[in-house]
């Protein structure tokens, strides 16, 4: 019971000095989660559902899911460019004859949507967006994205997981405001070519503030969460491929963050890697592109942090579905 209200104290206090976005271990997998500039940055509808369990065996423990679904727009892009090239003459995207003939995207658009839901203890955070995007050739061989999210967020407190020792405690004793939406908004752009991508972006960037109970004073404020991405594909072999990546997080007041990952790809069939999140866990992940249609990825963190103690570690799974891929790939041409 003291491990749990401690536990409860330390999710309280976040709240209380900035809301916090959720944190992926397989971001790689979807950065479109991290970045509007990645909407129909593929020629299919992309799709991806996604689970997260943070630290096991602790009661209370954040518990995330979310569904993104992005297409591209115009007919060029979508049958033609190095897209065409690929499927056409049975190419994979990780091989070597592939980055050697890439030519930039034809320029599109991108639409996209996603719902997240976060809950940990009694706070749970809901987030609704959509997407747009923008793709452009910047040379032959390189290309540039800007896009735009714009949503709305919740944050709401289930009032009855809480035992207080004033029942009457204005900060969280009315009800009517334990549920509230905000807007949101946030920007990006990515840079990419064939074996590399370098992206930033911002997430909450309009300012809110949310209070549970009677005094709009002492509330939880919303912050900016900046974050940069980058990655490159490494040849080994003509079948097997290393990625290494690295994703920087600004978040006022929390320290500076990093994760640094590295994957192998064998034959666009399967892909293992490994990841460290600095100061909180390292992470072992695998993944299958079982046919052109669907693809799994699943992650495993090691704690590292102080609740090493009573976390069993966390388990992420992400189901992607590839729709509309007239040129049946089995696997993303600019995913990482």
């Amino acid at each position: 019971m003291k491990k749990f209200l401690l536990f409860i104290l330390i999710i309280g206090a976040r709240a209380v000095s900035a809301q916090q976005l959720p944190q992926f271990t397989q971001y790689i997998f979807n950065n479109y989660l991290l970045n509007p500039a990645v909407t129909g940055i593929e020629n299919y509808v992309d799709v991806k559902m996604g689970h997260r369990n943070q630290w096991t065996g602790l009661e209370g423990a954040p518990v995330t899911s979310y569904l993104s679904v992005n297409a591209p727009l115009g007919r060029n892009f979508i049958q033609g460019d190095a897209t065409a090239f690929s499927g056409q003459n049975g190419i994979s995207p990780s091989s070597r004859l592939y980055t050697q003939n890439y030519q930039a995207a034809e320029p599109h658009h991108g639409i996209g949507a996603m719902v997240l839901t976060d809950k940990a203890g009694p706070i749970t955070q809901t987030n609704v967006g959509v997407t747009y995007a923008y793709h452009l050739g910047l040379t032959s061989r390189m290309n540039l994205s800007v896009g735009v999210m714009g949503g709305m967020n919740r944050i709401s407190l289930n009032t009855s997981e809480i035992t207080l020792t004033d029942p009457n405690d204005p900060a969280i004793n009315n009800s009517a405001n334990n549920g509230q939406w905000k807007p949101d908004v946030g920007v990006g752009a990515w840079l990419y070519s064939s074996n590399y991508f370098v992206g930033l972006s911002v997430r909450q960037l309009l300012p809110q503030n949310y209070y549970f109970g009677t005094s709009r004073t002492t509330g939880s404020p919303t912050v900016p969460h900046f974050y940069f991405t980058a990655g490159m594909k490494i040849f080994m072999t003509d079948e097997i491929t290393f990625m290494p990546s690295v994703l920087v997080k600004q978040t006022s007041p929390v320290p500076l963050t990093y994760d640094v990952n590295g994957k192998f790809n064998f034959s666009d069939k399967f892909w293992i890697g490994g990841s460290y999140r600095h100061n909180d866990a390292a992470s072992l992940l695998a993944g299958f592109n079982l046919s052109s249609f669907v693809n799994v990825g699943y992650s495993y963190d090691i704690t590292t942090s102080a609740l090493n103690t009573v976390s069993r570690g966390t388990h992420e799974i992400v189901l992607g579905l590839m729709l509309n891929n007239i040129y049946r790939l089995t696997a993303p041409q600019h995913g990482f």
